[in-house]
C-alpha cells in the first residue's frame, strides 16, 4: 500500500515536463506532427516537374547522338588515311623503279653504239676509250641514285661488307686481310646492296 501511495501521487503532481526531457517543446503551440512533416516532403520529391525530367532525357540522347556522330567520322577518316597510305607506297616502289630505269637507259644506248662501232671499226684503242666511258658513266649513274661501291682490297676482312670465298696464305702482312675481290659489292646509302665475294690471306 505505500508503494501504491507514492506512485499516485508522483503521477497527479502538478509538476510540468521540462524540454529537454525527451519530448519536443512547442512554447505553449500545439505541434505539428513529425510524421505529418515528412510526407509532406515526400510528396514534395514525388512532384518533381515532369517538363525538366524529358529535357534531361532530351539532352542525354543529343550528347550521345554527337558522339556516335563524331566516332562514325573518326572511323570513316582513319580509314581513307589507311587506303591513301597504301597508295601512296605502291606509287612510291612503282616510281622509286622507273626513276632508277630512266638513269641506266642512257648507259644503255652507249653500250648499244659501243657494240656497232666494234662490228665497223678495228681500232682496239677507239673501243677501249670509248668502253671505259661507258663504264665511267654507269658508275656515275648508280652514284647519283646512292649505290657506291664497297673498297675491301687490302682492308681487314670485314663479315658485315665481304663474304669470304676463299682464303690462301699470304704470309703474316697479308693474314686476315682481303687479297683479292671476286666480286664487287655496293652499298645503297649506309646498308649493304651486295656483299663484296673476297679471298682471304691466311
Amino acid at each position: 500500500m505505500k508503494k501504491q501511495e507514492v506512485y499516485n501521487e508522483a503521477v497527479s503532481g502538478d509538476e510540468g515536463f521540462a524540454p529537454g526531457d525527451g519530448y519536443p517543446s512547442c512554447d505553449g503551440e500545439p505541434c505539428a506532427n513529425v510524421s505529418d512533416t515528412a510526407d509532406d516532403a515526400t510528396d514534395t520529391m514525388a512532384d518533381d516537374d515532369p517538363a525538366a525530367e524529358d529535357d534531361a532525357a532530351k539532352a542525354l540522347e543529343a550528347a550521345v547522338a554527337q558522339w556516335q556522330d563524331k566516332f562514325v567520322r573518326l572511323q570513316a577518316e582513319f580509314d581513307n588515311y589507311r587506303k591513301r597510305t597504301l597508295k601512296e607506297k605502291m606509287e612510291l616502289v612503282q616510281t622509286g623503279g622507273r626513276d632508277v630505269l630512266l638513269a641506266m637507259l642512257p648507259v644503255r644506248d652507249d653500250v648499244q653504239r659501243a657494240v656497232d662501232a666494234m662490228q665497223k671499226s678495228d681500232d682496239l684503242e677507239a673501243l677501249r676509250a670509248g668502253v671505259t666511258l661507258i663504264s665511267q658513266k654507269f658508275t656515275e649513274a648508280l652514284r647519283q641514285k646512292g649505290v657506291t661501291e664497297i673498297e675491301v682490297l687490302d682492308k681487314e676482312f670485314d663479315a658485315d661488307l665481304s663474304e669470304a670465298v676463299a682464303r690462301f696464305a699470304a704470309g703474316d702482312e697479308k693474314k686476315g686481310k682481303v687479297i683479292d675481290v671476286v666480286q664487287t659489292g655496293y652499298k645503297l646509302g649506309d646498308k649493304v646492296l651486295r656483299f663484296a665475294k673476297v679471298v682471304v690471306g691466311e
